[in-house]
């Protein structure tokens, strides 16, 4: 009796077994993802530092007209010390001594102004006028000419307009530096306006003596 019980027993457990669905294994972990390293993007290689543009030259001063004797004479008018103007077209019939200089009272200015005034007898006597053309004002050309009994006009060319188109404004050297400035000349201009003489570069000492000789 006692082992049909236990076979009994065992059968059922058998059945049970066999009832009981097979216990389904626990899905395997996925793999924790790595964290994906960001793909290092090549590096590019340092742009080369670009040269900066090379800086444009200065804009070159305007320059001085080139004077041709036999042409006509720039036409000019300019105010006077006196307030008055005057112009190369009421100058007709007449010759002109045009003499530009770089400043008033100055040594090497004052001692050209004074020679030509010393020279102005011969010079009328020759038919030419004297007119002195400078960057000063009016005032300091009036001053200028009282100090030392200057008896013919001093013209005010204050945006050196007309020193540029007698060639008296350019490159010169100065206690060894180049600089830009008035170049000292003298331009004599015949009864018909034309160009008749040019002095460029002008040595004050001994020029009225020049001029009064190239008027003869």
């Amino acid at each position: 009796m006692a082992t049909k019980k236990t076979e009994t027993k065992t059968n059922k457990t058998s059945t049970a077994a066999k009832a009981a669905p097979a216990a389904k294994p626990a899905p395997a972990k996925k793999p924790a993802a790595t964290a994906k390293k960001p793909a290092t993007a090549a590096k590019k290689p340092a742009a080369a530092a670009t040269k900066p543009a090379p800086a444009k030259a200065a804009a070159e001063p305007a320059k001085a007209s080139a004077l041709v004797v036999g042409a006509a004479a720039p036409p000019f008018s300019l105010p006077a010390d006196d307030g008055s103007t005057v112009s190369l077209k009421s100058l007709a019939g007449k010759r002109v001594v045009l003499y530009f200089y770089p400043k008033d009272d100055t040594p090497g200015c004052t001692r050209e102004a004074c020679a030509f005034q010393e020279s102005a007898a011969a010079l009328s006597k020759k038919g030419a006028v004297v007119l002195g053309v400078s960057r000063d004002s009016a005032a300091a050309h009036t001053r200028f000419k009282a100090k030392y009994g200057l008896g013919f006009p001093l013209l005010v060319d204050a945006d050196g307009a007309v020193h540029r188109a007698y060639g008296a404004w350019g490159i010169k050297t100065m206690y060894g530096k180049k600089v830009e400035g008035v170049l000292r000349t003298t331009v004599i201009i015949d009864a018909k306006g034309k160009i008749e003489k040019v002095f460029p570069s002008v040595k004050v000492d001994g020029h009225a003596d020049a001029v009064l000789a190239a008027l003869g």
